[in-house]
């Protein structure tokens, strides 16, 4: 199985992508590719549509993505078009997310025959730095099944059926056949740490003192 580094997209309040963020002097990218081949992963790609990326020594996957976010529930695109297209058994990992080494464990060693997803989930760890949930990564067997939810889950989009516009809870209801706009947080894997994505700068001194405690 493949493991790609989701690291596409635009955000207007980012001057730099958000992956190339350093803690403890790594890049976040850098960290998550070491901990991967810590765990025996050797077959590792980057996806993304951005300069900066070709210097981790994994192959870079050009990934034209016309994702663009400016503010909360206000882009352009469609995001579940994030997904570097492919036949093969692959696992996306969220490149802006900043893992523990027992998040990647539970990633690498979680077997599906089909589509398992990887976030966090109530209640939260005391070191968790956000109210709600996020996700991590989205381990995909069963690929003609993945395509099919991506497809619908435009169609969707386009006639309005979703309270907001989608992104990852909207795909994984649409691949679950769970009621959308609701989410049930038990039917995937939970990684309930201090596994989080980055949102602002600020967050870089938290994770720095998190990690250094651990």
């Amino acid at each position: 199985m493949r493991y790609i580094l989701m690291c596409g997209g635009t955000y207007q309040k980012w001057n730099t992508p958000r992956q190339l963020l350093e803690i403890n002097g790594e890049k976040i990218i850098e960290r998550t590719i070491r901990l991967l081949r810590e765990n025996g992963i050797e077959e590792i790609a980057i996806s993304s549509n951005l300069p900066g990326f070709d210097v981790f020594g994994v192959p870079v996957l050009n990934h034209q993505n016309n994702y663009n976010a400016r503010e909360y529930n206000d882009f352009d695109g469609y995001w579940c078009e994030a997904f570097y297209p492919t036949d093969e058994p692959v696992c996306y990992i969220f490149g802006d997310v900043v893992f523990s080494e027992d998040a990647i464990k539970t990633i690498v060693n979680t077997d599906t025959d089909d589509i398992e997803f990887f976030a966090s989930a109530p209640p939260f760890d005391s070191r968790y730095s956000k109210e709600w949930a996020e996700p991590f990564a989205l381990k995909v067997v069963d690929t003609d099944h993945f395509q099919l939810a991506i497809n619908i889950n435009k169609k969707l989009a386009d006639n309005d059926c979703f309270d907001r516009k989608p992104i990852m809870w909207e795909l994984w209801q649409v691949i679950k056949s769970t009621p959308l706009n609701t989410i049930d947080y038990t039917n995937y894997t939970a990684i309930n740490d201090w596994t989080c994505d980055i949102d602002d700068p600020e967050d870089v001194e938290m994770f720095e003192r998190i990690i250094n405690e651990s």
